[in-house]
């Protein structure tokens, strides 16, 4: 028997995305939240990171910092609003990779990563009027095969610009796949987004049924 959900059961609350990822929003909406708006926070991501490096912050909790930075900025003009915010930082061995800016920066990258393991250090939170509700902290490990320099090159005149929109210029779910030997993590998590612990946050405060 199906199950008819009710939805004047659920709480109306809005949900927004700290975000302009088109990734991330395509994950929410396919598993069913309904979102109020994808809004990016404008924040100085490089000096937040030189700062915390500086510290002696890891990755991870660098992510941690920028997905609630993200979302309390949103949240300021966004009252009474669920506003998720989410990070992702790849680390190999101690180095920090950005997206790549240009072809030449991601022929550097997926050179610097062939045949190596990296982590992805996600976080997704979520702030309401201002205060962080909850958290997620996850991580992955990917361990690339050894590439030469003619599958890279094939790889990225493939790919397109397309690998200037993600860290370490590989997109999972598409021919990035052929990168890598060996996956150990979440594949969401992968993706940008530890959707499931997510949709877990949003069941217990009835946005979801």
């Amino acid at each position: 028997m199906n199950r008819v959900i009710n939805q004047e059961n659920l709480d109306q609350t809005p949900v927004i995305l700290a975000s302009a990822s088109k990734a991330r929003g395509f994950l929410l909406k396919n598993a069913g939240v309904s979102l109020s708006g994808l809004l990016p926070a404008v924040i100085d991501e490089d000096e937040v990171k030189q700062s915390l490096k500086s510290e002696g912050a890891t990755a991870l909790q660098v992510a941690e910092t920028l997905a609630e930075l993200k979302a309390r900025k949103i949240s300021m003009t966004n009252p009474n609003s669920f506003v998720i915010g989410a990070d992702q930082m790849l680390n190999c061995n101690g180095v920090w990779f950005d997206k790549p800016t240009d072809l030449d920066h991601a022929v550097a990258h997926l050179k610097a990563l062939s045949g190596k393991t990296h982590q992805l250090e996600c976080t997704v939170c979520v702030v309401k009027n201002g205060e962080r509700l909850w958290h997620h902290n996850e991580t992955a490990s990917l361990t690339m095969r050894d590439l030469d320099n003619d599958f890279i090159m094939s790889y990225l005149n493939a790919l397109g610009d397309e690998a200037l929109s993600s860290v370490g210029a590989y997109q999972l779910e598409g021919i990035g796949a052929q990168l890598f030997h060996k996956v150990q993590g979440d594949y969401f998590t992968i993706l940008g987004l530890p959707l499931l612990p997510l949709l877990t946050f949003l069941r217990h405060n009835r946005i979801l049924a």
